[in-house]
């Protein structure tokens, strides 16, 4: 069972003052919001689509042309083991490639709304 803690001295809510509806809604309209929409979206869905692409002709590969996957390269090691790891070799790739451009492009944009927004709840909340 949790105790509700006492209230702050004074009877003054502390909590920091939330944006409204309005003020959300002009920023999403923002040229800022934006740019960090467009840069997300245009790394986002082309590496998408060609994962997706890769993966079906990989399973397309391993249904339809079973005489290919099978062909052995080496040892017992055939195109279709080579192709599965390379199915995880790439998604850990792709992983790797958002985190870069997250950190470099889109991190930074959103901190800057973001800041923004709290800034904008501060001097509310003072006035």
């Amino acid at each position: 069972m949790a105790i509700d803690a006492p209230p702050p001295e004074g009877g003054r809510d502390t909590s920091p003052a939330q944006p409204t509806t309005e003020e959300f809604v002009e920023e999403q309209e923002s040229a800022e919001f934006g740019e960090l929409r467009r840069s997300y979206r245009s790394f986002a869905f082309p590496l998408t689509v060609a994962f997706i692409a890769w993966y079906l002709l990989y399973v397309l590969l391993s249904n339809y042309a079973g005489g290919f996957m099978g062909t052995k390269l080496f040892g017992n090691i055939n195109v279709a083991f080579v192709f599965g790891l390379a199915q995880f070799a790439t998604t850990f790739l792709i992983a790797w490639f958002y985190a870069r451009h997250a950190a470099d492009k889109l991190d930074p944009k959103a901190e800057a709304i973001k800041s923004r927004m709290e800034r904008t709840e501060a001097t509310e909340a003072d006035a």
